[in-house]
């Protein structure tokens, strides 16, 4: 009886087995990211969650966790949708006015080793490789153009979407007009309602560079 009961037990925790490693799942997918810092960014579409990649792109994560965490992106809309190649924000509030970033330039990080695939993060800049700030992008499709190549810097792939990807691609459904000077923008705004970050604790952040004066200074000579 007793090696009766023992397998009726056995069997019985087999069969569920299933159900109880589907109700986890959740929880080790998160388990899996928590070494990286992730941030949530709330929209009027629903939430997309980002998980950055500090190793890869220390200093580029760690500007963009330093403009969630001052609020920066609260507000901001995404100014530019091109369906099957990215959606952009970091730069725009509802009305197109211009959010100017206060953080210096930072250094281009395209060359370390990530590529612009669907769902990746970048930071978007202008023809100067170096010129990156606040204003960010999130490709909707494998966008090998991007990429650097050689000695030419490409976009800074600094994460990745890991929930959320059917809110971008919703955004990358919605319709766009030319406003002015720009283009590809949404005829109804989409706000990203509040960037925060989820786990500060996988986050070190870099010492600030030193600023240096705009110009030196005369130093009086005493008599």
């Amino acid at each position: 009886m007793k090696v009766r009961c023992d397998q009726s037990i056995f069997k019985t925790f087999v069969k569920a087995m299933p159900i109880a490693l589907l109700l986890l799942a959740p929880f080790f997918s998160v388990a899996s990211h928590a070494e990286n810092p992730q941030v949530k960014l709330q929209t009027d579409m629903g939430d997309i969650v980002l998980e950055l990649y500090p190793q890869q792109a220390p200093v580029t994560v760690d500007n963009f966790i330093k403009y969630v965490n001052d609020y920066y992106y609260d507000g901001l809309i995404f100014h530019r949708v091109i369906k099957g190649f990215m959606i952009q924000s970091g730069g725009h509030t509802f009305d197109m006015s211009m959010r100017e970033g206060e953080r210096a330039p930072i250094v281009n990080e395209s060359f370390n080793g990530l590529t612009n695939k669907r769902g990746t993060i970048s930071m978007a800049r202008t023809s100067d490789p170096d010129s990156a700030q606040a204003q960010f992008f999130i490709n909707h499709k494998n966008n090998g153009s991007l990429n650097a190549k050689g000695n030419k810097a490409g976009y800074a792939v600094f994460g990745a979407v890991i929930a959320g990807m059917d809110v971008v691609d919703a955004i990358a459904e919605t319709e766009v007009r030319n406003l002015g000077m720009h283009q590809n923008v949404p005829v109804t705004p989409i706000r990203i309602l509040s960037a925060r970050l989820l786990n500060a604790a996988a986050w070190t952040p870099l010492p600030e560079p030193k600023q240096l004066p705009a110009f030196e200074k005369p130093i009086p000579i005493r008599q």
